[in-house]
């Protein structure tokens, strides 16, 4: 029975998982991590382990022993693979192959030097110089220091190329500058002024700024190809596209963080979510999301203080600096609080918010599942809020007409409660005073006998008018709804593009347009609302212009009543099916004078 509620447990987690990059880790009844993965897309990486009859044995203990599911969210599959190594060193978690030697992976240095190195290392040295990377890719690293080297010849050597022993002429020139790899620091022959803006674009290079090396590289291979040096053009290309698929840092494990807290928040009427992730030497070590109940309308200030004491006394953090989205009034004796707008720091907090809004999601849309009603009332909270409506719109009505070049016109009116169709107060109406396709004129003539009638019948009215168009179709429901009926009921038109796709949403007179995101599910709702109203005034213009058809066909004719011709199209199923039936099964219906009768004008129409 136990297993039975965790599989449940875990179930709920895994259908509301992202289908992005990230990592997760499962963990086992005691809240141990017994395995960490990567995934380039979550939901279905983690789906794969629970939906099928795992081949290894090994496997199959794995998920028997999974009692919890937690994942960090990224932005690309290589943040993912970085993040992935780096918690499996920390954790050695049972089921993951274990590393054979526990190198991290390579960065490249820009030293703290009179005249800067650049090379490869997997050390961490902190005595000011400055490392990129880490690199996953190693291929990748190498390309850009080849082409870092081509570009700027910089020494190798480790000279203590100070000015002062510059300056006393201790140094030759060595093999790298006579076959022009270095032009010579050492002994002067190369400015610091110029090796130092050299070392200013490579910084930039390696920041990610590739797009003018990249111009460079592509004009280098047109001209050897236009040379007909092509195998040299060749290797100018591998360059090329390494460059262009190069990434300079990873904002998972940037080297140049050490031992900082980070901390973002994200509220609901009745709850807050805070995530909180530890760096250090450059790498999450930690990363967790919790929900805090709001009890007394607390401010998101107060609550994240709350949040960062607990957090860090819970996980017993000494960090000095503190990234938070927004000041916090929260005095701690040697900690200094940020507030990122740019760099390396910046991409931490924006990590962070991207975790603590897909949690917000996640615990939404369980909630949802336990108490669907719940999703509807928030999906009309937000209209309510969008349109500054006085109250909820538990009541929401749509029209639309459908005419045919003005013929067999017809409108229809759908009704939504509580956010979900109401289709025993559908309607259908003929248009009755209106000739010729006038769509403004028939859509005041079904407005006006709506709410004419509801008026009558005392029955209740909507909360929320749609109308299927734009500015035009407000208007004309606005006169009839304020100008006739004296009625206060808000209007919202549902504009479409060119691909008949519900495009704005109109407000206010004059209207305005209302910045309702696309693929939300309150955009979903509304566009569900039009699509709805549209099929159902479709359907009943196809079903009444069959109808007419049917009735030009079998009408007029002599000795055929509404009996006999019911009787036809019920034996037949259609006119086509009756023209080519034979006198015999016609009369076999209506009798031998009556089916003559049908034969010969049928024999006259198409």
């Amino acid at each position: 029975m136990e297993r039975l509620d965790t599989d449940a447990y875990l179930k709920g987690i895994v259908s509301n998982l992202p289908e992005g990059p990230g990592i997760y880790q499962y963990l086992n009844a005691e809240g141990t991590i017994i395995y960490v993965g990567k995934a380039k897309n979550l939901k279905r990486r983690v789906y794969s382990y629970f939906t099928k009859e795992q081949a290894s044995a090994k496997t199959r203990i794995l998920v028997s022993k999974i009692a919890d599911i937690r994942y960090i969210v990224v932005n690309t599959e290589e943040d993912a693979l970085l993040l992935e190594n780096n918690l499996i060193k920390q954790y050695k978690p049972r089921y993951n192959v274990l590393l054979k030697d526990d190198k991290s992976y390579p960065s490249i240095c820009v030293t703290n030097e009179y005249f800067p190195r650049v090379f490869s290392t997997r050390k961490i040295v902190r005595n000011g110089s400055t490392y990129y990377g880490p690199y996953s890719h190693v291929p990748s690293m190498y390309a850009v220091l080849d082409l870092i080297k081509k570009l700027y010849p910089l020494r190798t050597c480790h000279l203590a190329l100070t000015p002062d022993n510059i300056g006393q002429g201790k140094f030759k020139v060595c093999l790298d500058y006579h076959i022009k790899k270095c032009k010579g620091p050492c002994t002067g022959l190369q400015s610091h002024e110029e090796y130092m803006r050299n070392i200013g674009e490579i910084k930039e290079i390696l920041k990610g700024d590739t797009q003018s090396i990249s111009r460079t590289l592509m004009d280098e291979m047109q001209r050897l190809a236009g040379e007909l040096r092509f195998e040299e053009a060749q290797a100018v290309k591998e360059k090329y596209e390494q460059i262009e698929s190069y990434r300079a840092k990873s904002e998972v494990v940037s080297r140049v963080l050490h031992n900082i807290d980070v901390f973002s928040i994200e509220t609901n009427e009745s709850s807050a979510y805070i995530n909180y992730l530890h760096i250090t030497n450059g790498c999450i070590n930690q990363a967790f999301t919790f929900e805090y109940k709001t009890r007394l309308n607390e401010t998101k200030e107060e609550l994240l203080q709350l949040g960062i004491v607990e957090m860090r006394e819970r996980y017993h953090s000494t960090s000095k600096e503190i990234i938070v989205p927004f000041e916090v009034n929260l005095e701690m004796d040697g900690i200094r609080f940020v507030i990122p707008q740019r760099g390396d720091k910046k991409h931490l907090l924006d990590l962070s918010l991207l975790n603590v809004k897909q949690y917000k999601v996640d615990r939404l849309k369980q909630a949802e599942k336990l108490n669907p009603e719940q999703r509807s009332v928030r999906l009309m909270k937000e209209i309510q809020e969008q349109l500054h409506l006085p109250k909820l719109p538990m009541h929401i009505e749509c029209f639309d007409n459908s005419n045919l070049q003005g013929a067999d016109a017809v409108a229809a009116c759908v009704v939504f409660k509580k956010a979900k169709p109401s289709k025993q107060d559908y309607r259908k109406y003929l248009i009755k005073t209106v000739t010729g396709p006038d769509d403004y004129a028939s859509m005041q003539e079904v407005v006006r006998r709506r709410y004419t009638r509801l008026l009558a019948e005392e029955a209740e009215l909507p909360d929320l008018i749609l109308t299927d168009g734009g500015k035009g179709q407000m208007e004309v429901v606005r006169e009839v709804i304020e100008d006739e009926l004296h009625l206060d009921i808000p209007i919202v038109g549902l504009a479409k593009n060119a691909r008949h796709r519900t495009s704005e949403v109109l407000y206010g007179f004059p209207p305005l347009r209302v910045g309702i995101q696309q693929g939300t599910p309150l955009f979903h709702l509304l566009e569900n609302i039009q699509d709805e109203v549209h099929r159902f005034a479709i359907t009943f213009h196809r079903a009444k212009r069959s109808k007419s058809q049917v009735a030009s066909a079998l009408d007029g004719i002599k000795g055929i009543g509404e009996k006999r011709k019911t009787a036809l199209l019920k034996a037949f199923k259609s006119v086509a099916r009756i023209r080519q039936a034979s006198p015999e099964e016609i009369a076999a219906v209506i009798g031998e004078a009556a089916a003559k009768n049908v034969l010969e004008a049928l024999s006259g129409t198409k």
